[in-house]
């Protein structure tokens, strides 16, 4: 049996970044010998036989020798390999890829043989905002998402791509890239066509829709799941009459059924599926914060807190503010929310009103209501 450290744990140890998950190249040793061997080991390849042992994969080779592997992985900079001596494989345009900071396909057919490949390489694109992608990759791309294999690739290996990219610290060049490959359909079908449509209108937005959700996007970059709540939360203004553009009336409404439909269909977890419908419905309400009244404001506080989206969507609300506006604005009216959070907390239902289904649930907000009109008031007293 010989071992080899392959893919990106090694180009990121050349790259001098920290090391990704380690996956190991086995050699020797068949599928039912390594199951006899390792029995506590996880298979989990599908395109190739792979298994899950103490935290790293192990996998068998995709042909005879390690060349004949690396020529049929993804992309050249993944196409790397250390045996247990030191030795360095590589594809032969590996090296020089990672050192011009170019992504390319490790062979003209890689991302046909595996689709998911098509989404791997925009989430490298994402992950790797340095590396330019080729026109090798993109047409490759192309060619692969138009085949049906791309349409019925099993939604946990494309969730398990989206909720990387949306880690990534560019997340909106996944998007970027996919759009630019024309590969947003199947998965993406809601986005096809954002780069012709106008984010909003003067002076507030410039550009295209496309670009102010990856604008949006990056200025989210750290939090996962706001990223993507910034990926949703103008997704209804597609669906918007274009002779009102760029205008985009009641797109909120619009917005979140298409974000849960979206959500559903990558596989995503059920905490995404709830943080994009909430992001398109109340982003622009909750914009408004700091005018609304104590009874839109307890509805607002009481999604968000059961949910545990309070903090994602007064992010989402700063980044989606045009460049200019000042974000000393967003942090007082998320400070507000987070003071009238704590005041609404703080009301008790008196014994005489519980226990009473429904009307118990009515008379809570109503006593939030006031708890906050009664705080609202004791502050402008003091101001």
């Amino acid at each position: 049996m010989k071992l080899f450290l392959v893919g990106g744990a090694v180009r990121d140890l050349l790259l001098g970044r920290p090391r990704s998950d380690e996956d190991i190249l086995v050699f020797g040793m068949g599928r039912e010998e390594f199951r006899q061997r390792f029995p506590m080991a996880k298979e989990v390849g599908r395109t190739t036989p792979s298994f899950l042992l103490e935290g790293r994969e192990y996998m068998l080779p995709r042909g005879p020798d390690i060349d004949a592997d690396l020529a049929a992985r993804d992309l050249t900079i993944n196409a790397l390999a250390l045996d247990e001596q030191g030795q360095l494989y590589a594809h032969p345009r590996a090296l020089e890829d990672l050192h011009h900071r170019i992504l390319h396909p490790a062979s003209p057919d890689s991302l046909i043989a595996d689709p998911v490949r098509v989404l791997r390489a925009a989430r490298f694109s994402a992950e790797l905002p340095d590396f330019a992608a080729s026109d090798e990759l993109l047409q490759a791309m192309r060619e692969a998402a138009r085949k049906t294999g791309y349409a019925e690739l099993p939604r946990e290996r494309v969730s398990k791509e989206i909720l990387k990219a949306m880690a990534a610290p560019r997340p909106s060049r996944f998007i970027g890239l996919l759009a630019q490959a024309g590969a947003l359909a199947p998965w993406f079908a809601e986005i096809e066509g954002f780069d012709r449509i106008p984010a909003g209108p003067a002076p507030y937005h410039t550009g295209s829709l496309l670009a102010h959700l990856q604008r949006v996007m990056d200025r989210l970059a750290g939090s996962p799941l706001a990223v993507w709540m910034g990926l949703c939360h103008d997704l209804g203004k597609a669906g918007t009459d274009p002779s009102r553009w760029p205008k985009h009336h009641k797109h909120d409404k619009l917005g979140a059924p298409l974000a849960e439909v979206l959500a559903r269909r990558l596989g995503l977890p059920e905490r995404y599926v709830r943080a994009g419908r909430i992001a398109a419905a109340l982003h622009m309400t909750a914009a408004r914060y700091s005018i609304l009244r104590p009874g839109t404001r307890v509805d607002i506080l009481s999604q968000l807190h059961n949910h545990g989206l309070l903090e994602e969507m007064f992010a989402l609300i700063a980044a989606d503010q045009p460049e200019s506006a000042p974000l000393a604005d967003a942090a007082r009216m998320e400070a507000q929310a987070r003071h009238d959070l704590q005041t609404m907390l703080k009301v008790r239902l008196p014994p005489e009103d519980r226990n009473r289904g429904p009307l118990s649930g009515q008379r809570l907000r109503e006593l939030r209501c006031l708890a906050l009109a009664e705080s609202e008031h004791r502050q402008s007293s003091v101001d």
